[in-house]
């Protein structure tokens, strides 16, 4: 990240300290913060930079998930998977909105705001602290561990999410040719672990071959149907 760019996210970004002020700040899961990204968007490096001050967050769990539908127009981003675009997309049905679009922001499964507006991020945050998580999500090196809670009518999904924590691409071609671009936590595996009914349970997960792979984390969810909203989450550093 450039000094000047990343001298104005942190500014921005000083109002989400009030956050770790709020009443539920100690029992609260961290808030998922999923930015929908590409390296062919010229409007996406201000939210890259402001994803990559969240990503530095105990409170938040931030995750890069970079989409292919930007492709086409001259520079394959290295990290797009169609499986997020695809959740993108499903989300874009569960919030009502009529497209999708680079860079969106969606915290904790509820709110969607564009990601480069500091603001905007900031209010959104503020409003999912001030919901409790429904579930406890313990993800360590032996697997994860879902408590009890009420499942929503339209049921639950717990889902894994593989990430890197850094890595910077000099773009050579499309809307950013010329710039050397930085992401944080840039999800490189995606896939549904199973349903939540509600009853505790407890889950392997083979975090060995993903450090070996060369992931530095991992992001657990437990998420209603749709997607929609995040009832817990929990992440762990790999390296």
């Amino acid at each position: 990240m450039s000094e000047p760019l990343k001298i104005f996210v942190s500014a921005a970004l000083s109002g989400l300290l009030l956050l770790q002020t709020a009443g539920a700040a100690e029992t609260r899961a961290p808030v998922v913060v999923e930015l929908y990204t590409s390296q062919g968007c010229s409007s996406c490096p201000p939210a890259d930079a402001l994803l990559a001050e969240l990503a530095e967050r105990d409170d938040v769990i931030a995750l890069s998930l970079h989409v292919d539908y930007w492709d086409y127009i001259g520079w394959k981003d290295p990290f797009a998977l169609a499986s997020l675009t695809q959740r993108q997309r499903a989300y874009a049905r569960s919030l009502d909105r009529r497209t999708v679009y680079t860079p969106q922001m969606v915290v904790d499964g509820t709110y969607d705001v564009i990601g480069s507006r500091p603001r905007s991020v900031a209010n959104a945050l503020t409003m999912a602290r001030g919901q409790p998580s429904a579930v406890a999500v313990d993800l360590t090196e032996e697997g994860v561990r879902i408590g009890e809670g009420v499942v929503p009518a339209e049921g639950a999904a717990v889902w894994l999410l593989l990430y890197d924590r850094w890595h910077e691409t000099d773009v050579r071609r499309g809307e950013n040719a010329g710039r050397s671009l930085g992401y944080a936590h840039v999800v490189r595996d995606y896939r549904r672990l199973g349903d939540w009914s509600g009853s505790s349970a407890e889950l392997s997960i083979d975090l060995a071959a993903a450090r070996a792979a060369g992931r530095s984390g991992a992001a657990v969810i437990v998420q209603t149907e749709g997607p929609r909203r995040v009832l817990g989450a929990a992440a762990l550093r790999l390296e």
